[in-house]
């Protein structure tokens, strides 16, 4: 069974920076997509960046030009650096595996606090 692996959240505080990263625990054929999705007490699941199998990206306009995403498709794996942290980026972030349209791969959760 595969499992998506999540490592890297922690606390920071404002202007500071983390990289989460969510790797596969075995190789996930033909995988479409991958992303990072979070949710912040009060509030919805918002999605906050993607990236295809072509290497074209998304962001949440909230994040855009502080977070990157990227991806390693040799380690099954996918990265969010986050820079500039602010207290609203204050969330659990979960990382997704897009394989098609009846199947997706969910991550744990890792949280990410930040605050002074």
């Amino acid at each position: 069974q595969v499992q998506l692996v999540e490592s890297g959240g922690g606390l920071v505080q404002p202007g500071g920076s983390l990289r989460l990263s969510c790797a596969a625990s075995e190789n996930i054929f033909s995988v479409n997509s991958m992303g990072w999705y979070r949710q912040a007490p009060g509030k919805q699941r918002e999605l906050v960046a993607s990236i295809s199998t072509d290497g074209t990206t998304n962001y949440a306009d909230s994040i855009k030009g502080r977070f990157t995403i990227s991806r390693d498709n040799t380690k099954n794996t996918v990265y969010l650096q986050m820079d500039g942290l602010k207290p609203e980026d204050t969330a659990v972030y979960v990382c997704n595996f897009h394989v098609s349209i009846l199947w997706d791969y969910w991550g744990q959760g890792t949280q990410v606090t930040v605050s002074s």
